[in-house]
């Protein structure tokens, strides 16, 4: 009798780390006895056309051109900002550095109106260029809208907001794209701003 219980007590044990063992390897985890998944190696991501953005891959041709055709749809956005005299506007490209976008954006407005409208400019040329905004943040308060397009996204601040989160600062070591900025889109008193906080 003593020999049936240890049998069944150590058929329940194997039965209990082989079920652990199957459900690791399901995960792609590590079992306690076993390997989990091996990674998919980047020859057959490749062949299974998954898209690389690590730092080793080369860029292409297409993409080159894609990247191009983004820069100047962007460019093409701060002008649009720059109409409804948005200032300091500044381009920075973070293709290298980001996987959700290529390109960042960041204009400040002197109102919660102007904020608006100036949210409102770039949306508007956008569409113009066949672009829907994928993702649209605080609009409504007039102090932070954020306009994303996928591979461009813009960022229109009430000047000393931005200030505050500065947001340039996080993207130092990212190249900027140059931009022609006319002398009335550049602030040259910012403590002006500041009364209407």
């Amino acid at each position: 009798m003593t020999k049936t219980r240890r049998s069944a007590k150590s058929t329940s044990t194997s039965r209990s780390t082989s079920t652990k063992n199957t459900a690791a390897g399901k995960r792609g985890g590590k079992a306690a006895g076993g390997a989990g998944r091996a990674p998919r190696s980047a020859s057959k991501a490749a062949k299974e056309g998954v898209k690389s953005r690590g730092p080793t891959a080369a860029p292409t041709a297409a993409a080159s051109a894609q990247l191009d055709q983004a820069r100047e749809l962007a460019i093409g956005a701060l002008e649009a900002a720059l109409e409804k005299k948005a200032l300091m506007p500044v381009l920075i490209e973070v293709s290298a550095m980001a996987s959700y976008t290529d390109f960042i954006g960041i204009v400040s407005g002197r109102s919660d109106r102007q904020v608006e409208a100036i949210a409102d400019g770039v949306s508007q040329f956008m569409k113009l260029q066949g672009r829907r905004v994928i993702g649209h943040e605080g609009s409504g308060n007039g102090r932070w809208t954020l306009l994303d397009f996928g591979e461009i996204v813009i960022h229109v601040f009430y000047h000393p907001v931005r200030e505050f989160y500065d947001l340039e600062s996080l993207w130092i070591d990212a190249p900027r794209v140059k931009i022609a900025v006319p002398p009335d889109a550049i602030l040259t008193q910012p403590d002006a701003l500041y009364g209407a906080l």
